[in-house]
């Protein structure tokens, strides 16, 4: 029998598919960065009001992609890492007690505890 779903580990795949759909319907700026890096001045920044610096542009230019494959790997991580009955004899039956999958560590695992913190 398989346990149920851990609400925790939910919320954060959640959490990471909004972060995805977000960032897929997002604009890329890598085009509009470019145009903005010719505007640079002498002291490192765009003359706007926002003071873009040379690294702000570097970041949006490339932020959609990496954050397409930060929430991608977020993801696969969740698949990976998930809950799964010990088997052990245990006195209460409502709450087994509860393994990694993956790693075997016993549940919330390391890795999904630090992905919890992270993203939470």
């Amino acid at each position: 029998m398989e346990p149920p779903e851990d609400p925790q580990r939910r919320l954060l795949r959640e959490r990471l598919e909004a972060i995805q759909i977000r960032t897929e319907k997002a604009t890329s700026w890598r085009d509009g960065t470019g145009h903005l890096q010719a505007l640079i001045n002498r002291e490192g920044y765009v003359p706007v009001t926002a003071r873009l610096a040379g690294e702000d542009l570097e970041f949006l230019a490339a932020a959609r992609e990496e954050l397409l494959s930060l929430s991608e790997l977020g993801i696969r991580l969740i698949d990976l890492h998930q809950p799964r009955d010990a088997g052990g004899i245990t006195s209460d039956t409502a709450n087994p007690i509860l393994r990694c999958r993956s790693c075997m560590w016993r549940w919330p695992c390391p890795t999904f505890r630090a992905m919890y913190d992270a993203f939470s």
